[in-house]
């Protein structure tokens, strides 16, 4: 019955999200709305063609591209379609969308994850099919493989990738995180989960461009917590620790120290035992990020809105942040909480709340003083980690949404929220990047507590270990 009922809610959401709210002969645009911007400026803006339902950010020399939360289905031939759009930002004042990559935005597919590989010059992009989900992502069916897809970005390739391999795993991927060895830049590796059956995966991919790929680890953690799911898994920048974010199951620590070593079999130590794991109400742990130097970690939940509740416990007051003590990884410790006024209980019970709504914290890229957090419905969060035991507010930036979009999120943009920041930040050159579902590509100048910290980074980004992150937390020479 509540998997009936459940199937009714997303239908109405579905329905909704594809079919305008209109006036006799023309869409209702929304009001426009004043941006929000605190200790953030904004530099750039791109609504990527007005599309919606974007997802994935990278960003390499002057080009970024962006994937897609949904699948390819058929448009207004002058309309963008549902694949990786190429945006030339190399004047971040105005960044323009000036194609699109070839084969992908392909029916019953979304790539919703990305990462660069700059040493190799190589795009890689996760396409899942198997979580297209028509009434959560719009997809029209569910495609026929997951796949990562390798493109050659070199040169004249930036503005025109060439795909030159593709791996598919043996399990059904959701998230995943790219480690280049420190210590040899040509040896990476990618750390996979799979929601659908628990897994952790490592996959060595450095002969991507030779078609050659090992897994090194294949691991069922499903007997961690009976009925949750591996989410996401972030290893330490060294990479011989790994932070496991496991939905409804908490936090975990592992010692990944041999897959680091480069051990032909490695093995994988869980450090947390099952019932020291912290855990908390709802749907559980999305996202946990070290703050480098400090022994502790940063974690995220994901909460849906109402209409969600019978796949999860979804709802107001959705989810925010933990900071958690990893010094002893026998024993991690929720120290302390960092939430939003929307995140209060007392604000479930204002007319606010709506089916759709979700004031939830999403993907935190972190640096040894600051954490940038994609924040759905309040956009991009900043928050003062100078004592990481006591975050503190340093800055917000709530984008004026687009009147109109080509297709609406059914599960975060149909109802009366339009605004979803939802991808990991970037900081590239001292300016921050991050993608809004709904309304697009933005660039920020982040002015607030430490700027300058943020000025000096080349790049930095929460789901790899590239760039800056080598030297941050490591003690001043």
């Amino acid at each position: 019955m509540r998997n009936f009922i459940a199937l009714l809610f997303g239908a109405a959401l579905l329905v909704a999200a594809t079919i305008p709210v209109t006036t006799p002969g023309e869409p209702a645009p929304l009001p426009v709305l004043d941006a929000v911007a605190e200790n953030l400026e904004l530099v750039g803006h791109s609504s990527l063609g007005d599309r919606g339902m974007n997802a994935a950010l990278a960003v390499h020399g002057d080009v970024a591209y962006v994937g897609s939360r949904t699948d390819g289905k058929p448009r207004d031939e002058n309309a963008l379609g549902a694949g990786i759009l190429i945006v030339d930002v190399s004047d971040p004042t105005a960044p323009t969308v000036v194609g699109e990559v070839d084969g992908t935005g392909r029916e019953g597919e979304t790539s919703r994850e990305m990462r660069i590989w700059p040493e190799q010059d190589l795009l890689i992009v996760q396409n899942l099919t198997s979580n297209c989900s028509p009434l959560i992502h719009a997809c029209s069916v569910r495609g026929p493989g997951d796949n990562f897809t390798f493109y050659d970005i070199a040169g004249e390739n930036a503005l025109d990738p060439q795909p030159v391999a593709e791996y598919r795993t043996d399990h059904n991927p959701h998230e995943f995180f790219l480690w280049v060895d420190p210590a040899d830049r040509d040896r990476a590796l990618l750390y996979v989960s799979g929601t659908s059956d628990n897994r952790f995966m490592v996959v060595d991919v450095s002969g991507a461009r030779e078609g050659t790929f090992e897994t090194l680890v294949d691991m069922d953690l499903g007997w961690l917590a009976p009925g949750g799911d591996l989410h996401s898994m972030t290893p330490t920048v060294d990479g011989r620790t790994t932070y496991f974010a496991y939905l409804t199951g908490g936090f975990y620590v592992a010692d990944t120290s041999e897959v680091a070593e480069g051990h032909p079999s490695p093995t994988v130590a869980l450090l947390t035992p099952p019932d020291a794991a912290p855990t908390w109400p709802g749907p559980g742990a999305h996202s946990a990020l070290e703050i480098p130097g400090t022994g502790m970690a940063l974690v995220t939940d994901e909460v849906y809105g109402e209409a969600l509740r019978f796949l999860g416990g979804h709802g107001c007051p959705w989810g925010w942040v933990r900071m958690l003590d990893v010094s002893n990884p026998a024993a991690p410790e929720v120290v302390n909480e960092y939430k939003l006024p929307q995140n209060e209980a007392d604000f479930c019970d204002t007319d606010a709340p709506r089916l759709t709504s979700s004031y939830s914290a999403h993907n935190p890229t972190v640096t040894e003083d600051l954490a940038f957090i994609s924040w759905h419905a309040a956009g991009l969060q900043v928050l003062d980690l100078a004592d990481p035991r006591n975050p503190a507010p340093a800055g917000q930036f709530v984008p004026s949404p687009l009147p109109l979009v080509l297709q609406e999120d059914p599960a975060l943009t149909s109802g009366q929220d339009k605004v979803a920041m939802w991808s990991f930040p970037i900081i590239k050159d001292g300016l921050v990047y991050v993608v809004d579902i709904r309304n697009g590509l933005y660039i920020l100048e982040y002015t607030g507590p430490r700027a300058e910290t943020v000025a000096a980074i080349d790049f930095l980004e929460g789901n790899s270990n590239l760039g800056d992150a080598l030297e941050l937390g490591q003690p001043a020479e």
